[in-house]
């Protein structure tokens, strides 16, 4: 079948690296003579059959762009649709047909979906019901095991980095205890990733379980040392040994209804009532999302753009780009959201922060030498 036109949306949180997809996507199609619709506001544009006709003017500039032209949503699921005035959080609907009538009435031979689990998730029931789709991965949080990488990962973690550096100076000069809280949800890989690359102190993530007790041994270890400061990394998402971690509110119809925050602050509020010493926290938030993509995001971005409308080309829908190494390739959808990508805390990632002297908050896990 030759492909006359398809569509593309960019669906879940934003981040860097979404406009080059976008614009991969676009000027691959148009030099092969297809049409290009952009969906706006992720599903909920197929929803309500909203979208823009993406042409070379329209992607001009917009590589070293953050954010999405298209704009997005986290909440627009088309088989919990929770938006007024078709749903609402209390009676959500099932509207995919909305969807299906969508493709249908502008003849789209294919779609480009851009998105994390949660885009992919809905994308693999589309793909059920017989919709062409090829995704493309995208979250700041890493956490998808079918790619080495996905794109806006390396700038969440350009920021986050830069945050431990700066925060160094008045750490030391003040001699605080300096607690930055990065995104990523269940998976660790920003605030290890950071801390490493920071010269981290201490690094809470939702893989290895921290104890207040191992926190405050680990504190005291370097103030013996003479060290009169200390830096701590903690994952928004870290748990204690209880099983416990910070909820900040809990969002109805949300593809993650749960919406994590608030470790740094619990964890400040331990260390000054047991140490009496004073904790400044640093909240990251959405700044890991915003700004111009880096070298790597905007590279990775296009060639995933441009191999998304290979796959069409190929008939290939169904499947999900990936990196392997420094090789683009496809995957399933099925198995690209099966499983998350979490940090190993028997890792070699784990063992080099451990050998430089970082600790993570636990007594289980530890010791520099013949770990």
């Amino acid at each position: 079948m030759k492909v006359r036109r398809i569509g593309v949306l960019t669906a879940g949180g934003d981040c860097p690296g979404l406009n080059a997809v976008v614009r991969g996507v676009a000027k691959h199609a148009l030099n092969c003579g297809i049409e290009v619709l952009g969906f706006k506001n992720g599903f909920d544009g197929l929803v309500k059959n909203q979208f823009m006709e993406l042409d070379s003017k329209t992607v001009s500039g917009i590589l070293t762009r953050g954010g999405t032209i298209l704009g997005t949503s986290n909440l627009a699921n088309p088989f919990n649709y929770t938006l007024a005035p078709m749903g609402s959080p209390e009676e959500p609907k099932d509207v995919s047909s909305l969807v299906l009538h969508t493709i249908k009435t502008n003849k789209i031979d294919a779609l480009v979906t851009i998105g994390g689990d949660g885009t992919l998730s809905m994308s693999q029931k589309f793909i059920e019901m017989g919709v062409p789709i090829v995704g493309v991965p995208k979250t700041i949080d890493n956490d998808l095991s079918a790619t080495d990488f996905t794109f806006g990962f390396d700038s969440a973690l350009s920021v986050a980095t830069d945050a431990v550096d700066r925060i160094h100076t008045t750490a030391e000069s003040h001699h605080r205890v300096m607690i930055l809280e990065t995104m990523g949800r269940y998976a660790g890989w920003i605030a290890l990733r950071s801390c490493i690359a920071g010269g981290g102190d201490i690094c809470l993530i939702p893989e290895i379980p921290y104890s207040d007790d191992a926190i405050i041994d680990a504190i005291e270890d370097r103030q013996r040392k003479g060290k009169t400061f200390s830096i701590i990394v903690a994952a928004e998402g870290a748990v204690n040994e209880q099983g416990e971690m910070a909820v900040k509110a809990k969002i109805a119809g949300s593809t993650d209804p749960i919406r994590l925050g608030g470790i740094s602050s619990k964890i400040a509020a331990m260390i000054e009532e047991r140490l009496k010493v004073e904790c400044r926290v640093v909240v990251l938030g959405h700044l890991q999302r915003g700004g111009t993509p880096t070298a790597f995001d905007r590279w990775l971005s296009t060639r995933f753009g441009a191999e998304a409308v290979e796959l069409i080309l190929q008939g290939k829908t169904g499947y999900m780009v990936a990196l392997r190494g420094t090789e683009i390739i496809s995957v399933p959808v099925k198995d690209a959201v099966s499983k998350l990508k979490r940090v190993d805390p028997n890792g070699e990632e784990v063992r080099a922060a451990l050998a430089v002297g970082t600790s993570f908050g636990s007594s289980k896990i530890g010791g520099a030498c013949g770990i």
